[in-house]
């Protein structure tokens, strides 16, 4: 089901939303700490579109950043509030500011994306009688600390609850126990238009391939992503050396694309390893990209060899959706997302020689298989992660909390 189908026969026609005998559209308000990069920000810009779509009002509230505008372009509105805040006195003042939002809007639900809003919004929402809804967007730190865990355990009081992935949905009954009728899987959404290897002309290629230096000759092992620690930059450069021994003489490029955001000593780490393994002129940070369907593009193979389990993963699916095969650790998001054998590789983290044969597995593989893959691939993401189905499902939690209403307060 498509979000502008969700329009008449969910969220839009529930009862709340009844008004002088006839139906108003539903205005959702979702809270983040900020609208700047990152998945939690693409997600919530991509269900308040979805939301427009379908025929509601959608509003969001954060510190804002530089998503803001793209708001803007297709209606929804902005508030601008210091939500990213941890400061208590801050975070009080924000549920006065949340409770007068939600009156002056006429909002239906409350829509908390991240813990420290979360706590002015939970306030917020059972001061104005309405319902609450929660996205789950990671495992979060300390949760085997008690106190840490009561504080995480504030996006588990929704009156829904959204987890991201499987992996999330088991790690909330492990450690915050929500019951059945409140918890709702909804798996982040893959733009499959912007990621269609069909829209990537030949000029944006050109254009990257010459702003990279890459010669059209070369192996490509493309790691995306923020470097921190965690997305185990060091994992695939130790692999490296063994992959270049398999190849032979054939030149082998491995692109770091990915922003170090201010974490300069790690990626002084990364250099220096690469100059203790003679891999200079192998590996090569590139920084943030732009346009990452066509980076994607003018991979070989895509590797996600995080230390740590991801929540869901985006690059997995997005790279998928590009038709690419992906080399990826055995946990989290990605046990999911990517099918061994068909969609591409799954490693045990750590493993260096698991890495290093599963990426000269994907270099040599036929353009036979490679064309079946990259079929299999998108497919896979079409039928269960795209924008679609993410917007269908949310839409859908949306219109359960309306008919079920708040819980009693806890």
């Amino acid at each position: 089901m498509s979000a502008s189908e969700v329009k008449t026969e969910a969220v839009y026609r529930s009862e709340p939303q009844v008004q002088d005998g006839g139906y108003r559209p539903a205005v959702i308000l979702q809270v983040l700490p900020e609208l700047d990069a990152g998945g939690v920000e693409r997600g919530t810009v991509d269900i308040a579109r979805a939301i427009m779509n379908g025929g509601g009002k959608a509003l969001v509230a954060s510190q804002g950043g530089r998503l803001e505008r793209e708001l803007g372009r297709f209606g929804a509105k902005h508030f601008e509030l210091p939500l990213k805040s941890k400061n208590l006195l801050t975070m009080r003042k924000n549920v006065d500011a949340l409770v007068k939002l939600i009156k002056e809007e006429g909002v239906d639900i409350i829509h908390a994306r991240s813990r420290a809003p979360a706590w002015s919004a939970y306030f917020a929402a059972r001061k104005c009688g309405i319902p609450f809804v929660t996205t789950f967007h990671g495992t979060y730190s300390g949760y085997t600390n008690p106190f840490k865990r009561r504080y995480n355990a504030i996006m588990t009081k929704g009156d829904q609850v959204i987890a991201i992935s499987q992996h999330i949905a088991k790690h909330i009954n492990t450690y915050y126990k929500v019951e059945a009728d409140r918890l709702n899987l909804v798996p982040r959404g893959t733009n499959v238009d912007l990621f269609n290897p069909e829209n990537v002309s030949q000029e944006r290629l050109i254009a990257l391939s010459n702003l990279w230096r890459l010669n059209g000759e070369e192996y490509v092992i493309m790691l995306p992503g923020r470097i921190t620690r965690w997305k185990g930059h060091s994992f695939l450069i130790k692999a490296l050396p063994a992959v270049l021994e398999s190849l032979g003489h054939r030149r082998v490029r491995c692109l770091i694309v990915g922003s170090d955001q201010g974490r300069t000593g790690y990626r002084d780490e990364i250099l220096q390893s690469t100059k203790k393994l003679g891999l200079e002129d192998i590996v090569h940070i590139v920084d943030h990209c732009a346009d990452m369907p066509a980076a994607y593009m003018l991979a070989d193979v895509v590797a996600c060899p995080s230390i740590e389990p991801e929540a869901f993963g985006r690059i997995p699916s997005e790279a998928q959706a590009m038709g690419r095969p992906v080399v990826s650790t055995a946990h989290g998001g990605a046990m999911e997302t990517v099918l061994p054998g068909e969609t591409g590789w799954l490693v045990t983290p750590d493993e260096v020689e698991q890495l290093s044969r599963a990426l000269v597995q994907v270099l040599g593989m036929t353009p036979e298989k490679r064309a079946a893959l990259a079929a299999k691939g998108r497919q896979h993401v079409i039928d269960n992660y795209s924008l679609e189905q993410m917007a269908a499902k949310t839409l859908a939690v949306y219109d359960k909390a309306l008919k079920h209403g708040r819980r009693a307060a806890a």
